[in-house]
């Protein structure tokens, strides 16, 4: 039994609701797919839980723009990457500076778990965005029927299971191609030996499926359960307008989950 939570963006007031949600649970073990960091107003916080709380965290791309450089990123989200980096070099006490970097550059980009879900011998791979582009390609449920030649080619690198996030979307795409959001599924996916999916967790911090609360999953014997959380969005979006390089934007979002 684990958790995958992704997309955290500094948002503390989401993080702490799901962590507790998970605590609750009895799950135990946690990974994390990425975005630690970006658009909120809590990037130490966040990432100071998520080295504590998780077993690994991969590279998302908010995450590698304030350790490089922010690409493709829109004005606000830029914005955000660069006022996250001043805030962790701002930290006075080297060694948790130092641990907090490490910790940045030392993500990896893909990880694999071959494991037993029950009776099911499943590989489960992590990714941050999509298996073919692991931090940055964005996988729509638009493109089951625009771009099934790019559907294709992501499921020639599935071997059987692939979590992501990255688009603040959850739900399940299967080989057809198809895709189901997680209350068509009724709250839960079953994972079976001969059954490609992508996975997509959603957002913890930042959900953009007009559902404001936020989002992880976690799986229980052989299924994947989609969890969604009232937390305090106003608090978190009043963090966002009082912090004058931040975009008020990033606030307003939260309000209706977009």
């Amino acid at each position: 039994m684990f958790a995958i939570i992704s997309d955290i963006h500094s948002n503390i007031e989401a993080l702490t609701t799901v962590l507790a949600d998970i605590e609750k649970r009895g799950i135990k073990t946690i990974y994390c797919l990425g975005d630690v960091l970006g658009y909120a107003a809590n990037p130490i916080e966040c990432l100071d839980l998520v080295i504590d709380k998780t077993e690994i965290c991969l590279m998302g791309n908010h995450d590698y723009a304030a350790l490089y450089e922010p690409t493709n990123f829109n004005q606000g989200a830029e914005s955000a990457a660069y006022w996250a980096r001043k805030v962790l070099e701002q930290e006075p006490d080297h060694e948790k500076n130092d641990k907090r970097w490490r910790y940045l550059g030392r993500q990896k980009m893909r990880w694999t778990l071959e494991t037993k879900l029950k009776d099911v011998e499943a590989t489960l791979d992590f990714v941050h965005a999509s298996p073919r582009r692991p931090i940055n390609e964005y996988v729509f449920p638009d493109d089951v029927y625009t771009t099934t030649g790019k559907m294709n080619a992501l499921f020639e690198r599935v071997k059987h299971i692939c979590f992501v996030g990255h688009t603040h979307l959850p739900g399940v795409f299967l080989e057809d191609p198809d895709f189901y959001t997680p209350d068509e599924l009724g709250g839960k996916y079953p994972i079976i030996p001969d059954e490609k999916a992508i996975i997509n967790v959603g957002s913890v911090g930042q959900p953009r499926d007009r559902d404001n609360r936020a989002s992880y999953a976690y799986i229980e014997d052989n299924y994947v359960y989609f969890v969604r959380l009232e937390y305090d969005f106003k608090a978190a979006a009043d963090k966002i307008y009082a912090e004058p390089e931040l975009d008020d934007f990033e606030g307003d979002r939260l309000f209706d989950g977009r």
